[in-house]
């Protein structure tokens, strides 16, 4: 059983209308007939992705039949049939026959029928078992979390991995007995490992194995070149839990597993695009430091090399103009230069800087957030980061704001610190002769953007609290 009853939302903005009864002699022809509903619209929707969308609709006649049909083929995958208010009335299979009827009540949602489809015809007959399953295991988890003494909790666990061994064994013997069924490619796609007894190994048990086992076979029987998973409610819910449960954060574990779906994707006409357009708004705003390199991977690997079609004009804009800001600042890599101007007078190189660590911090001196933030820097740093060896670097990256800055620097006593900026004529020679500043080379979006640099001025990290910025110096220095 997929999924029950509910309100569907409308993510297309236009849904084709279907008036004629008369089906063409070629295309699909689903017939459908909804009493007590009399000349109203019905909706053809499907799973996209995380979405439900409605893709066609009809109107219904005076003895409640209508026609969904069109000259191309629906994509495969699961779709329901929706109500006028936009509630499911029935799910169903889209499979590569796609002449078939839906015939059922609104009032008597339970005796719906699909005629004309044999991967239908098991697909009620499943969901029907599966279902009454599914809501003994539903009862027995209310029950449990009001149960008040152990014993009762321990009979209803006995009676939850009962029913839930019957669901199991109903999907294995369905399976077994229809594999070739559409409906058995999405049973398979939805399962998760048995893990086996755990082994023992020189009198110990491996406490990893379980891990290791569920990881190394999450995806057995998954096609990531089946374009009808998109179409599914579990797919990419199980991609989420996949990289959430067994995939390291670090960007180093997360680009192989991204890398083998799309290459085991590519040249699908729409699950391919998905995936790497999931993978890409989701690292482009990375939720970990240092994860923004498996954007700069995508970058790379796909989008430089001709992935752009997906992209429209804006969309394309913002993935270069992102990518290119990142490619220079990757943790681990050498900091792009700083050649500017000192507060002072003279110049300032980066490289030229001698220090177990140096932090730069990018800010605006009428950026209010920066005027809490820095001084808070200039406190740590006398408290314990000078005897770590640090050098504060202070860029200032309102050039038009010297006068506030030299004020700002003198009222809180920022004496410990190097103070630069780039001169408003530098900064448009470099602009005239295409070169990129360090708004570009630094990815400043916001202020304050703070970096940590090692004694080879490679980059340790960037945009963290100052609480972790301080652990991680002092992790680093004993």
């Amino acid at each position: 059983m997929f999924v029950g009853i509910f309100l569907v939302g409308e993510s297309q903005n236009t849904v084709k209308k279907n008036t004629t009864t008369n089906p063409p002699v070629s295309g699909p022809s689903i017939k459908v007939r909804v009493a007590p509903l009399k000349n109203t619209v019905v909706y053809l929707g499907s799973y996209y992705g995380k979405s439900r969308i409605l893709v066609d609709s009809v109107k219904l006649n005076a003895q409640s039949e209508g026609v969904f049909q069109r000259k191309e083929k629906y994509p495969g995958g699961i779709y329901f049939l929706v109500s006028p208010e936009k509630y499911i009335l029935q799910e169903f299979l889209m499979d590569q026959q796609q002449r078939f009827s839906l015939l059922g009540d609104t009032i008597k949602k339970e005796e719906f029928q699909i005629l004309g489809s044999e991967d239908n015809t098991l697909f009620l007959q499943y969901t029907k078992e599966s279902g009454a399953l599914a809501l003994q295991l539903q009862q027995i988890d209310v029950a449990f979390q009001q149960a008040k003494t152990e014993e009762e909790k321990n009979r209803l666990r006995s009676d939850y991995k009962k029913f839930d061994d019957q669901l199991k064994q109903l999907r294995f013997s369905f399976v077994q007995k229809n594999p070739t069924s559409n409906l058995s490619a999405f049973l398979n796609a939805m399962k998760r490992p048995e893990v086996p007894p755990i082994p023992i190994i020189n009198g110990k048990a491996d406490s990893l194995y379980p891990y290791r086992y569920v990881k190394e076979h999450f995806w057995d029987d998954v096609l990531f070149n089946d374009e009808r998973l998109l179409r599914t409610p579990f797919f990419e819910p199980k991609i989420d839990e996949y990289f959430s449960q067994y995939v390291s954060p670090d960007a180093d574990s997360i680009i192989p597993e991204i890398k083998f779906m799309l290459l085991s994707a590519k040249g699908t006409k729409e699950l391919y695009p998905y995936l790497l357009m999931k993978f890409t708004n989701k690292y482009i705003q990375p939720e970990y430091m240092g994860q923004d390199k498996v954007f700069v991977y995508l970058f790379e690997q796909f989008y430089l090399k001709g992935d752009t079609t997906i992209l429209n004009a804006a969309s394309k804009k913002t993935v270069f103009e992102r990518g290119y800001s990142l490619i220079a600042n990757q943790i681990g890599l050498p900091a792009p230069q700083l050649q500017l101007a000192k507060k002072e007078g003279g110049r300032f190189v980066l490289d030229d800087v001698r220090a177990s660590f140096t932090f730069i911090s990018f800010w605006d001196p009428n950026c209010g957030h920066c005027k809490e933030t820095v001084p808070r820097v200039d406190s740590i740093y006398n408290a314990s980061w000078k005897n770590f060896g640090v050098t504060l670097v202070g860029v200032n990256t309102d050039e038009a704001a010297m006068a506030e800055w030299n004020s700002f620097i003198k009222d809180k006593s920022l004496t410990n610190w190097v103070h630069v900026y780039q001169p408003k004529q530098e900064k448009e020679a470099d602009f005239k002769q295409g070169i990129p500043n360090y708004r570009q080379l630094y990815d400043i979006r916001s202020t304050p953007t703070f970096y940590l640099l090692d004694k080879d001025k490679r980059i340790i990290a960037k945009q963290l609290s100052l609480e972790q910025f301080d652990q991680l110096i002092k992790n680093k220095s004993k």
